[in-house]
């Protein structure tokens, strides 16, 4: 196989539990985005990486593949290496189970990337700020990148840092959305990279690739996702499907 999607789904959640089995309108959350990526054009399978009984159940019930995996697992990444590990295919796409509006093009923009140039290792995706209330959020990530779309950092204060003295007269700040795609070669390679001491300052898993010298292509994308952290995340999310009527 060429691509495939996985989905790793921790049941337990520091500050959600259970989220992503929690209903929005009618539809535990991890439907929402399995019948999402289903529509993408690329992958050839795709699968939901899930660490409890309770996940496996629903999933089954609404015709996904599931793949019971290990519980200690320490990240999503982990968890998608045990997955791939016997599967022959050349690239992955890590679709994050608490994001239910990720739109099946997201998907598609990273696999296409990655097939059509054997150079990049992996990519991930950003999208202009329109709100300036998330320039200031801690917990939207923030990303500059270099002229060719390579990313420089991520960050979840603003970045970039416009001085007073600047003569620019808008600076254009990018959120990241973390949708991934790697190969499946550099996969076990990130899986095996010592945390960093910048992942650990800003708690941002992405940032050990760029510490150890490797380059994440960013992608920019018209659509926008909500992450669903906590409750009032899945108010604006229910909020957003009755307004886009979606």
């Amino acid at each position: 196989m060429d691509v495939i999607g996985v989905i790793p789904a921790r049941y337990s959640s520091k500050r959600f539990e259970g989220k992503v089995l929690v209903s929005i309108l009618g539809k535990p959350m991890i439907q929402h985005v399995w019948e999402r990526a289903k529509q993408a054009l690329f992958l050839e399978d795709l699968i939901i990486a899930c660490d409890d009984e309770r996940v496996i159940k629903i999933a089954s019930e609404f015709g996904a593949k599931v793949v019971f995996t290990a519980k200690a697992h320490a990240s999503g990444t982990d968890r998608i290496c045990e997955v791939i590990n016997p599967l022959e295919v050349r690239i992955v796409i890590n679709i994050q189970a608490d994001e239910p509006l990720v739109h099946p093009t997201m998907i598609d923009s990273l696999a296409s990337s990655l097939m059509e140039d054997s150079s990049l290792c992996m990519a991930t995706l950003m999208k202009r700020i329109e709100d300036s209330e998330e320039i200031i959020d801690p917990n939207v990530v923030k990303v500059v990148t270099d002229k060719d779309n390579f990313a420089l950092y991520f960050s979840r204060t603003p970045i970039p840092y416009r001085a007073e003295s600047s003569k620019i007269k808008e600076t254009v700040y990018y959120k990241h959305i973390g949708l991934y795609g790697y190969t499946k070669d550099f996969l076990f390679i990130y899986k095996n990279l010592a945390v960093s001491d910048l992942e650990k300052t800003e708690m941002l898993e992405q940032l050990r690739v760029l510490e150890e010298g490797y380059r994440i292509k960013v992608l920019e994308t018209r659509y926008d996702t909500i992450g669903v952290d906590t409750p009032e995340d899945l108010k604006r999310v229910e909020e957003y499907l009755i307004t886009h009527k979606l």
